[in-house]
């Protein structure tokens, strides 16, 4: 499979969301044995008996067997590995099963059905770039996840349950403290088990660059300070750790904006600050920006342009303004829908707005 069309491929898989967990994503690395993978799902196929809603199990299981029934058909995993998507979508009734090697290594084995397809470990195939983990973490809660070019995704949130502190007195507090106690450390570990499991493949191929690390209170020092993840993943934990009031999409993107000193020339803030130089021009109606296919050639061919943001709709017409733009030093961002003013982008400016180096 292309990079182009694994883009679009990976476009038409974020549409896709369930109200439970029947969603399969499976990504097996060169040199694993068919015959261990299609056991594993077998296992899995048993266990999804227990499911108690009827419709939840049969799409668990009609996915697990059409990945089973692709996989069988096959002798031995691909060069650069194998990822599988399955799934019903349930809005539409609409069930599909992609199986394809992509265009780099797998680098990971991992199985999962979730509410979506996990992508995540496709994105940087299709856009070359540094990764950042983000994580967040207090008492019981925690959100993993990754900064990679303009693009911040959760991974995972988390939950656990660590009680408040109970003045009983006497032996039977102390007791009760050990057990808070315990129950904390627990999840710590738990948390961190998981960072492991995403942010090591990323670590071993180069691309991870460093970690964010933040939370509302103590824990997220208690976490730095032990050994919670892999002592390579430690020492890329950017200091100071950072102050964060919420949890999920909402803190990654307030940590990501705190962190704007240390991530200074890393695309999502570049992309974020051009966007408010563009409103401030805007403001001022200074004839600064610029806009419309047209009018953006015209500036183009004048090396009129210093930046451009174009949506990317994944058309040839867009890759072809990219390299055109470049031809004249213009400095050009591709946004999608993980951009918070993408969708402005798209309708005010019909997905393509510049910022020029000079009134023309």
């Amino acid at each position: 499979m292309s990079r182009q069309e694994l883009k679009v491929l990976l476009r038409e898989l974020k549409k896709w969301s369930a109200p439970a967990t029947v969603l399969l994503s499976l990504y097996i690395p060169p040199g694993r044995p068919v015959a261990d993978v299609v056991n594993m799902l077998r296992q899995e196929a048993s266990i999804s008996q227990n499911i108690k809603l009827k419709r939840t199990r049969d799409a668990v299981e009609s996915a697990i067997t059409t990945a089973i029934d692709r996989l069988v058909s096959i002798n031995k995993i691909p060069e650069n590995g194998l990822v599988l998507f399955c799934g019903e979508n349930f809005d539409t009734g609409g069930f599909k099963c992609y199986m394809f090697s992509p265009p780099e290594k797998v680098t990971v084995y991992f199985y999962r059905t979730d509410k979506q397809f996990h992508t995540e470990f496709l994105e940087d195939m299709v856009e070359v770039s540094e990764v950042y983990g983000l994580l967040i973490v207090e008492r019981d809660q925690g959100t993993i996840g990754v900064l990679r070019g303009s693009r911040i995704e959760v991974l995972e949130e988390m939950e656990g349950y660590v009680p408040g502190k109970h003045m009983m007195g006497g032996q039977s507090q102390r007791r009760i403290d050990r057990i808070i106690e315990e129950l904390y450390h627990d999840f710590l570990k738990s948390f961190g088990e998981k960072v492991n499991n995403y942010l090591l493949p990323y670590l071993e191929s180069g691309k991870l660059k460093g970690i964010l690390l933040g939370g509302p209170g103590y824990a997220k020092k208690d976490f730095y300070d032990s050994d919670y993840i892999d002592y390579r993943l430690k020492k890329l934990i950017l200091l100071p750790l950072i102050d964060i009031g919420y949890q999920g999409e909402a803190g990654l993107r307030e940590m990501v904006m705190k962190s704007k000193d240390v991530l200074k020339n890393q695309k999502y803030i570049e992309v974020e600050d051009l966007i408010e130089e563009l409103k401030y021009h805007l403001a001022k109606d200074d004839g600064l920006v610029v806009y419309g296919k047209e009018e953006i050639n015209k500036a183009l061919q004048m090396g009129a342009i210093d930046k451009l943001i174009i949506f990317d709709d994944g058309t040839e017409e867009n890759e072809k303004m990219v390299q055109e733009a470049e031809k004249y030093g213009t400095k050009v961002y591709l946004v999608g829908d993980e951009i918070p003013e993408a969708e402005w982008v798209r309708k005010t400016f019909s997905g393509m707005v510049g910022k020029l180096r000079f009134r023309i």
